[in-house]
C-alpha cells in the first residue's frame, strides 16, 4: 500500500497482525457496534469485455433526454476506453472532449471522506465520537457522531431543497454567493430534523458540509489544502482542483446546461458559479481520467489502510429495490451481471457525473453530460455502468427470461439517484 510520507497510520499491533492473517477484528475501531459487515468476496469470475456499443448507447439516450453532450472513460486490464458524443459548448459548437473538466459535485463527498477518514487513521478524529465534541455546540444533539455524517444517518436536513425549490431563480440566487461553512449549517437546522441519529439512511449536503468543518478544525487548514496535500497531490491529479469561491473552470473544460422547471424553456448556462454553496459537498473539478485514477487507486489501498477500506465498503441499502448502499461516504450499485462497483454520483447544476470502480480497482469507468435538473438524462448515463463493467448481454429467449429469476436489477430500469432536488 502507497501512503503520502507525512500520514502516520493509528493502527495497534493487534490490528497489524489480524490483518496479516487477513482477519479484520470486530472491535477495529473504524467498525460501529452492530453495523453491517461486508461479506468476503467470491472467487473472481471471468471479466467481460466493456461493451462500448453500449456505453456510446447510453450517451446517446442521455443526449436524447436533453443532454448537450456527453462522454465516458473506462480502464481495464486491456487499457483505456473512451467515447464522447455531442458538444461541450453549445454556442462554440466544440465537440465533446474526453480530456476536459467539469465540476463533479457529489463525487466529491467521496475526497472529503478520504481526508476524514486519513484524519481517524492518525488519531485526530474517532468515527463513533459525537460532532460536537470536536465542533462544540455546532448541533442540536449530542447523539449525532462522525459516522453518522459519513452514513447519511444524522438526520440532518438538506438545505438544498429549500434553496432549490425553484430551479433557475434558486441557482440565480446562490451562482456568486459566497456561504461560510456555519451559514449552511444554519439554512440546515432552520429546518426540522429527517431522522434520529443513526435510525436511517437520508441524503443531506449538511453532513458532508459539516465534514468539511472537521476537516479544517483538525488540521487548522482550508480543506482545499488537505484535498491537494493527501489526494490531488499524491495521485498527480493534475487536472483535479478546488478553487472556491472562484467561480471559473479553468483550462478546456464542459460547459455545463441547466434544465428550467418549465417544460421546454430554454437552457441556462450553468458553468461559472462559486459553488460555494457545495463546498465540501460538492465543489470538486475533474476531469475523466483523474476521476479513473481517483476511484481504482482509493479501492486498490493507496489512500487509506486495510481496516479503513474494510469499514468504507461496509455498506447498508438506500432504497428497496436491493442494488443500490451506502457506506462511508461511498456507493455501492450491484449490477446485473452480479458485479459490485464502488464509487459516487454527483449532481451540480449543469452536470450530471458517475465514477466508480470494482472492488480491486481494476476496472473503473467515469461519465458525464453536461445537463442537470432533468432526470431521464441521469438516469440514461448510468446505463454506462451496465454496460461498461457487464460487457454485452447474451441473447436469451422470451421463456429463458421468464424463467430464470434475477438476484439483481438492472440499473438502466430504475431512477437514478440524485444529489440535488429535481424538479422534472
Amino acid at each position: 500500500m502507497t501512503l503520502p510520507s507525512h500520514r502516520r497510520l493509528a493502527v495497534s499491533a493487534t490490528l497489524i497482525a489480524a490483518l496479516a492473517a487477513g482477519v479484520v477484528p470486530a472491535t477495529s475501531a473504524f467498525a460501529a457496534p452492530g453495523a453491517p459487515v461486508s461479506t468476503p468476496a467470491a472467487p473472481a469470475p471471468a471479466v467481460p469485455a466493456p461493451d462500448m456499443d453500449g456505453v456510446v448507447a447510453a450517451l446517446n439516450s442521455a443526449m436524447a433526454n436533453g443532454a448537450p453532450g456527453a462522454m465516458a472513460r473506462f480502464t481495464g486490464p486491456d487499457g483505456v476506453r473512451s467515447r464522447t458524443v455531442g458538444v461541450q459548448d453549445r454556442v462554440a459548437g466544440k465537440p465533446m472532449d474526453i480530456q476536459s473538466r467539469f465540476r463533479i459535485g457529489s463525487v466529491s463527498k467521496t475526497f472529503s471522506t478520504v481526508v476524514l477518514l486519513q484524519l481517524v487513521e492518525e488519531g485526530e478524529l474517532e468515527l463513533d465520537t459525537p460532532v460536537n465534541t470536536y465542533l462544540p455546540g455546532l448541533l442540536p444533539d449530542d447523539r449525532i457522531t462522525v459516522r453518522h455524517l459519513l452514513t447519511h444517518r444524522s438526520g440532518l436536513a438538506d438545505y438544498t431543497n429549500a434553496m432549490f425549490e425553484h430551479t433557475v431563480p434558486g441557482f440565480e440566487a446562490v451562482r456568486n454567493r459566497v456561504f461560510s461553512y456555519q451559514e449552511l449549517v444554519d439554512l440546515s437546522l432552520s429546518e426540522p430534523r429527517t431522522t434520529e441519529p443513526g435510525v436511517s439512511y437520508k441524503y443531506s449536503n449538511a453532513n458532508f458540509v459539516v465534514v468539511g468543518m472537521l476537516i479544517e478544525k483538525a488540521t487548522g487548514r482550508p480543506v482545499s489544502e488537505a484535498y491537494q496535500s493527501r489526494i490531488f497531490k499524491p495521485l498527480k491529479l493534475r487536472k483535479t482542483s478546488y478553487v472556491h469561491p472562484d467561480t471559473r473552470i479553468k483550462g478546456t473544460h464542459v460547459r455545463g446546461y441547466l434544465h428550467p422547471d418549465e417544460a421546454g424553456g430554454a437552457l441556462v448556462d450553468s458553468t461559472e458559479q462559486t459553488a460555494s454553496w457545495a463546498q465540501s459537498a460538492g465543489a470538486v473539478i475533474s476531469s475523466p481520467a483523474d476521476l479513473n485514477t481517483f476511484t481504482s487507486a482509493l479501492m486498490r489501498g493507496r489512500l487509506l489502510s486495510p481496516a479503513t477500506m474494510e469499514a468504507m465498503t461496509t455498506v447498508t441499502p438506500t432504497d428497496a429495490t436491493n442494488t443500490r448502499f451506502y457506506g462511508l461516504g461511498l456507493r455501492r450499485y450491484d449490477l446485473s451481471c452480479g458485479t459490485r462497483v464502488y464509487g459516487h454520483t454527483g449532481t451540480v447544476q449543469g452536470f450530471y457525473t458517475y465514477a466508480f470502480s470494482t472492488r480491486d480497482g481494476r476496472r473503473s469507468l467515469s461519465a458525464v453530460a453536461n445537463t442537470s435538473n432533468h432526470g431521464a438524462a441521469n438516469t440514461a448515463l448510468g446505463g454506462t455502468l451496465e454496460a461498461a463493467f457487464c460487457g454485452k448481454k447474451p441473447a436469451a429467449s422470451a421463456s429463458a427470461r421468464a424463467a430464470a429469476p434475477s438476484t439483481a436489477r438492472d440499473l438502466t430500469s430504475l431512477p437514478a439517484e440524485r444529489d440535488l432536488p429535481e424538479r422534472h
